[in-house]
């Protein structure tokens, strides 16, 4: 995720510092020093504030000149991308909609008026981009038997209770309570929605089952391009039918849909 400048500062840094101990560093890719790259660059890539789809690639690691000093992992071939081959019985035969089959597979017991939950746990349809996780997320939603409730977030300058249950699976966003599992990417089922707090139960282990509160969090962005300070207040939380295949990492998930458009 990080800019490829970042490395290639850190390698005429090593260079020049190494090559008082041996000479010949300072004509080596990080002064001879081995570097390990953690992450997947093609899941996530690095934020440039403001630019183009062009602008994003070049900064990506791979369109660095020490991208070719670089060796890919076991299993890849010389442009450092994977083949895996999928066994054909794990493939779904779609001849028309196939959000509808995979979300059939994946949620096999989902009939739109669930409300414990239950068919969602240890299940999740899986995509690359947040594009076909929204496409997903409103197929389901749409399905959902129930009255939704929607809420808006406030923005300002720096200066009763519902009845009905619904059951959708929502996502936090943020930060809330680490003991209690509510962390960025911790999955709920909805159980109730009030005026000023989402009553949910946690889905993903080991809190799953506890039910949970959520508010309103007051959020102040931190781009200091922004000419002003403002807060924005607003639930934390989006809708987890699918979700991407990087949100996913250090869930147990035991059953899995995998949306691979391209």
């Amino acid at each position: 995720m990080m800019h490829k400048h970042c490395f290639e500062a850190l390698d005429r840094t090593m260079r020049d510092v190494l090559h008082f101990v041996n000479e010949d560093s300072a004509n080596r890719t990080f002064g001879g020093k081995i570097l390990v790259f953690g992450g997947d660059f093609r899941t996530i890539l690095p934020v440039v504030p403001k630019g183009s789809r062009q602008d994003i690639v070049s900064a990506v690691i791979n369109s660095s000149y020490l991208w070719s000093h670089c060796d890919g992992t076991i299993g890849e071939d010389n442009d450092g991308y994977a083949e895996v081959d999928i066994p054909y019985e794990m493939l779904l035969k779609s001849n028309c909609d196939l959000i509808a089959t995979i979300v059939q597979s994946t949620f096999p017991n989902f009939t739109g008026g669930v409300i414990d939950g239950s068919c969602f746990h240890s299940s999740a349809v899986l995509a690359p981009t947040l594009e076909v996780v929204n496409e997903v997320n409103q197929y389901l939603f749409d399905l959902t038997i129930g009255e939704g409730k929607r809420y808006y977030s406030s923005n300002t300058a720096c200066k009763a209770y519902g009845s009905n249950t619904v059951g959708s699976p929502v996502m936090l966003m943020r930060n809330i309570d680490h003991t209690l599992g509510l962390c960025n990417g911790t999955r709920l089922v909805v159980t109730r929605l009030t005026e000023h707090v989402v009553e949910g139960n946690i889905l993903t282990r080991p809190n799953a089952r506890t039910k949970v509160l959520i508010a309103r969090m007051t959020i102040m962005p931190s781009d200091t391009r922004l000419p002003f300070k403002f807060n924005r207040r607003q639930f934390t939380l989006m809708l987890s039918y699918a979700m991407t295949i990087n949100k996913s990492q250090a869930q147990t998930l035991s059953n899995v849909g995998l949306i691979l458009r391209k």
